[in-house]
C-alpha cells in the first residue's frame, strides 16, 4: 500500500490473549491489514517461542506486526494492567481453554459490561454444545470431522500436511471481528465472535457431504476417489522424478494427445468424452504412464505450460524460498526469527490496490512494547518499576 493509502483497519486496536497459531492467525490477518495489535503475553513468553519441530516456525510466521506486553495475569496487578488496555481497544481475541478467561474476569460477559461497544473474538476447539467441554487439536478435528479419512489411504487416516484448522479457523474468526465491525457501525454495539475448530473442519468437508447428499455414494477418500476427471494424477517419469498433469476437458484432452503424438488415443471413441476418460482410467491410465516415463520433469513441464495445460512440480516447502515467482511478485518478506536471524515469510495471498500488505513490525521482542504501552495507559515510570520488581511484567 502507499504511503497516502491508510490500511483498512488503521486506527483500530486489537488487544490479544493468544498463543499457538489459531488465535494468532486471527490477529496477524488484522494487523496485515492495519490494526494495531497488542500481543498479551506471559512473564515466560508465549511458549511458541521455544517450541521444536514442526512447531519451530509458529511465531515467526503467525506474529508479525504485533506488538507485545508481558504480563502476570495470575496476580490482580496483571489482571489491572490488562483491563485498562482492554478499555482502549475495538477488539479482544482470546484462544484459551474454556473457562480461563472468565476466572480472570476477562470473558465477554464481564468486559461487555464495561465497554458495550467491544467486540470479542473467542477461538475454541468447538463452538458451544455437546462438545465444547474437550480438549480439540487441529489433528483430533480432522480425525473426527472426516478430513483425515478423506486426507488418508483406505484404511489409513492421515492428517493434512498443514495446520489447515487452526490457521482456516482464525482466518474466520478475524472474518467474524471484520463483520461485527460492520455491524457496530449500524448499531453502536459490539458482539461476541465465535471460532471453531471442529466447525471449520466441517466446512472443509461439506462437499463431500453434499457428494453423498447428491449421489447417494460415500465419498472414497481422496488417494482412492473416482477422479472427477480422466487425467489428474501424480506421474513418475525419467530418472525417478514426479510431476503433477492434468486434461480437465475436451479441448484440453485433444492438445494433450496432439503434443505427445497420441493420436490414437483420441480418435478412439471410447475416450470421446471426459466422462468416457474417467470410466476408462483403469486401462488409460497405464498407457499414459508408460508413454509419458521417458520424458524428463522439465520436458513435460515445458510441453505443458507451452500449451496451457495444468501441470506442477512436486515441491517441497523449503525450496519456495527460492520460487522465481513468489521473489518477482513480492510474495516474500523478510522477518525476524526467534534467534534473531533473518529468513522469509509469505505474506497474505491477496493484494490490496496491486500490492500485497506487508510487514510494518518484525514478531516483536518479549515485552518489547511493554513500557510504553503501560505509559499510554497510565502507568508512571515509579508504577511500572513496581510492577517489574514484583513479576507482574517485564521488558525487553
Amino acid at each position: 500500500m502507499s504511503e497516502s493509502t491508510p490500511l483498512p483497519y488503521a486506527g483500530i486496536r486489537v488487544v490479544e490473549f493468544t498463543h499457538m497459531v489459531m488465535g494468532p492467525t486471527c490477529g496477524m490477518l488484522l494487523a496485515d491489514l492495519g490494526a494495531e495489535v497488542i500481543k498479551v503475553e506471559p512473564i515466560e513468553g508465549d511458549n511458541t517461542r521455544r517450541l521444536l519441530g514442526s512447531g519451530a516456525g509458529f511465531f515467526p510466521t503467525f506474529n508479525r506486526n504485533k506488538k507485545s506486553i508481558a504480563l502476570d495475569l495470575k496476580k490482580p496487578e496483571g489482571v489491572e494492567a490488562a483491563l485498562r488496555l482492554i478499555a482502549t481497544a475495538d477488539i479482544v481475541s482470546e484462544n484459551f481453554k474454556p473457562g480461563t478467561m472468565k476466572k480472570l474476569g476477562l470473558d465477554y460477559d464481564s468486559l461487555q459490561k464495561l465497554n458495550p461497544r467491544l467486540i470479542y473474538v473467542s477461538h475454541k476447539g468447538f463452538l458451544p454444545g455437546p462438545y465444547d467441554h474437550r480438549t480439540a487439536l487441529d489433528e483430533v478435528v480432522q480425525m473426527m470431522g472426516g478430513l483425515a479419512y478423506m486426507t488418508g489411504r483406505a484404511g489409513d487416516p492421515l492428517r493434512a500436511g498443514t495446520s489447515v484448522n487452526d490457521i482456516m479457523g482464525g482466518m474466520f474468526g478475524a472474518i467474524g471481528a471484520m463483520a461485527a465491525l460492520r455491524q457496530r457501525e449500524l448499531t453502536g454495539k459490539g458482539c461476541e465472535v465465535q471460532s471453531a475448530l471442529f466447525e471449520n473442519n466441517i466446512f472443509l468437508v461439506a462437499q463431500h457431504m453434499m457428494q453423498f447428499a447428491a449421489t447417494g455414494k460415500a465419498a472414497d477418500p481422496m488417494p482412492s476417489r473416482i477422479s472427477a476427471w480422466g487425467v489428474y494424477d501424480v506421474f513418475t517419469v525419467k530418472d525417478g522424478e514426479q510431476i503433477f498433469l492434468a486434461a480437465v476437458s475436451d479441448k484440453q484432452w485433444s492438445i494433450f494427445c496432439k503434443a505427445f503424438g497420441l493420436e490414437e488415443m483420441l480418435s478412439d471413441p471410447r475416450l470421446k468424452t471426459n466422462n468416457d476418460r474417467v470410466m476408462a482410467r483403469e486401462w488409460m491410465m497405464p498407457i499414459l504412464r508408460s508413454h509419458l516415463a521417458e520424458h524428463s520433469a522439465a520436458e513435460l513441464s515445458a510441453v505443458f505450460e507451452q500449451n496451457e495445460l495444468p501441470f506442477a512440480p512436486i515441491t517441497k516447502p523449503q525450496d519456495l524460498f527460492d520460487d522465481p515467482h513468489l521473489n518477482a511478485t513480492g510474495g516474500l518478506a523478510p522477518i525476524r526469527m526467534n534467534d534473531g536471524s533473518q529468513s522469509k515469510v509469505p505474506l497474505m495471498p491477496f493484494t490490496l490496490g496491486g500490492e500485497r500488505p506487508g510487514i510494518r513490525l518484525q514478531p516483536p521482542l518479549l515485552g518489547e512494547h511493554t513500557d510504553a504501552l503501560l505509559k499510554e495507559v497510565g502507568y508512571s515510570d515509579a508504577q511500572i518499576a513496581e510492577l517489574k520488581s514484583s513479576a507482574v511484567t517485564r521488558s525487553e
